[in-house]
């Protein structure tokens, strides 16, 4: 039996622009509002996509 490996999934890399990130954000506080975990970890997915927005910006290369 061979064994199935699988892409690393990050949804920061997802958030490309302004738009995106407030409708990942919106869906967050859709699905779990109420569990203080939930959104801290969104928060922290947004935080690391702004990041790599800037990167990039700075850079003048796509991510």
């Amino acid at each position: 039996m061979t064994e199935e490996t699988f892409a690393r999934y990050d949804s920061a890399d997802y958030l490309r622009t302004e738009e995106d990130i407030a409708a990942y954000l919106e869906a967050v506080m859709a699905e779990a509002g109420d569990d203080p975990a939930y959104v801290a970890r969104a928060l922290g997915v947004v935080a690391r996509a702004r990041n790599m927005i800037a990167l990039s910006r700075e850079m003048g290369v796509s991510r």
